[in-house]
């Protein structure tokens, strides 16, 4: 006589194995490993995770792309021309921000991090155009791609000290706030978010390459 234990196992013997746990590729859903690559969809600001293959269909920077890779570039620009003058001209009320061109406004956007995680500045577009002009390593960005990450000294004993500036990947700049919204706590952000801080911009330094004026 058959059972309705017996009926239970043919069922579950009968069904398909799951495909395993894990990220998929946003673009051909196979697998890919938890360190992975992005690519930008430039018109819907998005990030997408993607396979090794995915990703070298748009590498080449001079076509005309729906999506463009993000590449893994990371430079360092000492002596960088923004001095805290030039910072408050931009109106940004915390001490980091990154900057990127965004191909579809045909202009420059700044985000600056927060307990909401990444917050688009009203950027003065006149003031950051004077900053860009007097460092023209500033045009080393690759459009949507690419941002400038900068950390200017808050503390008034800081007025002269040099800012942090570096050319890091864009997802690289999404990866930060997000983190940092996890760990901010009240107006400036809490010890705990000035450590991560800290230490982000230590990894970034050692891995950068110092691009002289």
């Amino acid at each position: 006589m058959t059972t309705p234990f017996d009926v239970l196992s043919r069922i579950r013997s009968n069904r398909a194995v799951p495909a395993p746990a894990g990220e998929r590729c946003d673009m051909c859903s196979e697998l890919i490993a938890d360190e992975h690559q992005h690519v930008v969809n430039v018109a819907e600001r998005q990030l997408m995770c993607v396979c090794r293959a995915c990703y070298l269909l748009f590498t080449d920077s001079a076509a005309e792309l729906r999506y463009r890779a993000v590449p893994d570039r990371y430079l360092a620009f000492p002596g960088f021309a923004l001095s805290r003058r030039a910072w408050e001209a931009l109106q940004i009320p915390v001490g980091v921000a990154f900057f990127f061109t965004n191909s579809e406004l045909h202009r420059t956007v700044a985000f600056y991090p927060g307990p909401a995680g990444a917050t688009e500045s009203e950027l003065d577009l006149d003031a950051w155009n004077a900053v860009g002009g007097a460092d023209p390593r500033a045009g080393l960005l690759a459009d949507d791609v690419e941002a400038l990450l900068v950390r200017v000294p808050q503390n008034d004993d800081d007025e002269n000290a040099e800012p942090q500036t570096y050319l890091v990947p864009i997802d690289a700049c999404y990866e930060f706030v997000g983190r940092l919204r996890m760990l901010w706590r009240g107006v400036d952000g809490g010890q705990e978010a000035r450590a991560f801080i800290d230490g982000f911009f230590a990894q970034i330094a050692a891995r950068a390459v110092k691009t002289p004026p």
